[in-house]
């Protein structure tokens, strides 16, 4: 049987302690909240009655229930009104030698029996155990912000925590209605170790100005459906406390480049420009603490000025290819007004072609999302056409044939000796480089990359790619095309990966990697980013739908191109790919799908 927590104590009261105790307080549970001084006390009061109101003001909350929650709190300062607690959890910053001196002076002032636990999000839980008598009751409980909304707790123990206290803490876990994953003590645990890597690959983005703030964190949202960017998250959680997350993860994970900390990070810490707390951080803010984005001096001009900005008009436009994208983009086209040519090999494909298209509209109207005539006209603004001839008269081509380079290259330089001058030529390429494909012809400035993402009638983003031979109105040009069709461009260069898959996959192979060292299970590693992220599929949910071949294929790109060891594909995807586990399509990934 589980010990029975009657009343708990918590160390520290910002938003995250703050958090904790209502969580506790919601379900019953006695909790004695313990700050360092009056003033902290009193803002640690503020903001659980702040959280509490609101509660009842969105109908989560009744009154009364808030009224006797805040009766089972008991604000104290200082630790030793924590003399008679069954449970400690502190939740101070992220300072090891802070909360080695909170712990050992817990220890002296809790009962012997009382557990203590640290909140961490990225320290040693074994280093902060050895500054007490007790290391077997110490334990790490990795609640999320914000606390009283997320579901995940991670608990950790150390080498020598005691299995009954393991036990007592995913029993509290469950009581308070959290799902929790168990693991050992480790730099970032699950949920940190796999998205600050990813959070700091896409401050080097910026950096670098690959692409702006606001390109970054549209791609991420409407490439992956995330529930938000990585800058707009880093400026969440604030940049100091990103820095030394990353800055522990780094030194204590095997120094893996991934996790030291971008220098700009350093620098802006540095500024004061912490994120949302100081009002200002990768965005401005209205004012500190507040969530409004106001513009600054790095806001994109309004849309309109953007697009206008050397953008050619384009009426009709070509698509050539026969595969699922292919089809995709030739009702994209058609429903946003354009005329479209479709160029297949052979009238055969091309009735296949039009016969998909015809069904996915039909698909619309019977879900009452288009009208019969709108379909009707859609249809009536495609030409069939198996010869790249017809594309003489076009002001775009789309190309969505084959990943095969000499393939494109063969094609465009066709479409240069066809297609009139000041035609924008794109390639819908999601991994080689569009420089090559543009160099094939003796126009590289008309060149563009646009990559759709599949299903193309349903997904928002396009990365709209730029070589360094592109020039501006070509570039224009396919924002303002991304922006007729009712999708979000965002502009990136030509790199491996582009937005989306550059700062997608590698999170996608620490898990691998993660799995491959046995530190946690498949299924745990999903519940951590589904519940403590806000992620809609676990990382291998999702390798699994991919498609483990073609989640191989992007690692190795990446790899090729940058060289970093990090970024090396994972030992147990390349094994799954050779025994032909590819995922969800083999019937077989990093689960077994058969019976699904």
């Amino acid at each position: 049987m589980a010990r029975e927590f009657s009343t708990v104590g918590v160390v520290g009261l910002g938003t995250m302690g703050a958090g904790i105790v209502e969580v506790f307080a919601r379900n019953g549970i006695d909790v004695v909240a313990v700050e360092i001084s009056e003033p902290a006390l009193e803002r640690g009061r503020a903001t659980l009655t702040g959280s509490t109101d609101r509660a009842v003001a969105k109908g989560k909350l009744a009154a009364a229930d808030r009224d006797a929650l805040h009766e089972r709190v008991h604000f104290a300062v200082g630790l030793d009104a924590l003399h008679s607690v069954d449970l400690v959890i502190e939740a101070v910053p992220e300072h090891l030698d802070l909360k080695q001196r909170i712990f050992a002076e817990l220890d002296r002032v809790c009962h012997p029996e009382a557990i203590l636990a640290t909140n961490t999000s990225s320290l040693s839980v074994t280093e902060i155990s050895v500054a007490t008598t007790r290391p077997n009751q110490v334990i790490g409980i990795h609640f999320f912000n914000p606390a009283p909304v997320m579901k995940l707790v991670e608990v950790v123990r150390t080498v020598v925590t005691a299995p009954e206290v393991v036990a007592d803490v995913e029993a509290l876990c469950t009581r308070l209605g959290k799902v929790d994953v168990t693991i050992n003590d480790r730099a970032g645990f699950i949920a940190n170790a796999l998205l600050f890597g990813y959070l700091n690959h896409a401050v080097g983005m910026f950096e670098s100005h690959y692409a702006t703030r606001e390109d970054i964190d549209a791609a991420m949202k409407l490439g992956c459906g995330l529930p938000m960017g990585p800058l707009a998250l880093m400026d969440l959680i604030g940049l100091d406390t990103a820095y030394e997350i990353l800055d522990t993860m780094y030194r204590r994970g095997g120094r893996d480049r991934r996790h030291a900390p971008v220098p700009l990070l350093k620098q802006m810490v540095t500024a004061g420009l912490l994120g949302r707390k100081s009002g200002r951080g990768f965005y401005t803010y209205e004012r500190p603490g507040s969530p409004v984005v106001v513009p600054d001096e790095a806001t994109p001009l309004a849309a309109e000025a953007a697009l206008a900005d050397g953008a050619r008009a384009i009426a009709k436009v070509g698509v050539v290819g026969s595969g699922t994208m292919a089809t995709g983009i030739i009702e994209v086209f058609a429903k946003a007004g354009y005329e479209v040519v479709s160029v297949t090999r052979g009238m055969e494909k091309s009735a296949t072609v039009c016969e998909a298209v015809k069904t996915s509209l039909n698909k619309g109207v019977v879900r009452g999302k288009l009208a019969e005539a709108d379909r009707d006209a859609a249809l009536g603004r495609i030409s069939w056409s198996a010869t790249l001839d017809h594309l003489a008269d076009v002001d775009l081509v789309v190309e969505a044939v084959v990943e095969e380079l000499s393939v494109k290259k063969a094609l465009f330089a066709s479409l240069d000796e066809i297609c009139k001058p000041g035609v924008v030529l794109a390639t819908t390429t999601s991994s080689l480089p569009v420089i090559d494909v543009a160099m094939a012809t003796h126009r590289p400035a008309d060149v563009v990359g646009l990559h759709f993402f599949n299903p193309a009638p349903i997904m928002p983003l396009v990365e709209v790619v730029r070589t360094i031979r592109t020039s501006p109105e070509a570039t224009a040009t396919a924002r303002a095309v991304c922006a007729a069709l009712g999708k979000t461009g965002v502009v990136c260069g030509d790199r491996s990966g582009f937005i989306v898959n550059a700062l997608l996959f590698p999170y996608l192979n620490d898990a691998v990697k993660m799995l491959e060292a046995s530190y946690s299970t498949a299924d745990d590693i999903d519940h951590a980013m589904k519940l403590g992220c806000g992620y809609p599929m676990g990382p291998f949910e999702l390798l699994d739908v991919v498609g483990l071949d073609v989640s191989l294929a992007i690692q190795r790109e990446l790899y090729l191109e940058l060289r970093e060891p990090g970024f090396a594909p994972a030992p147990l995807l390349e094994h799954l790919v050779t025994a032909g586990y590819l995922g969800r399509k083999a019937r077989r990934g990093f689960r077994d799908h058969s019976h699904r």
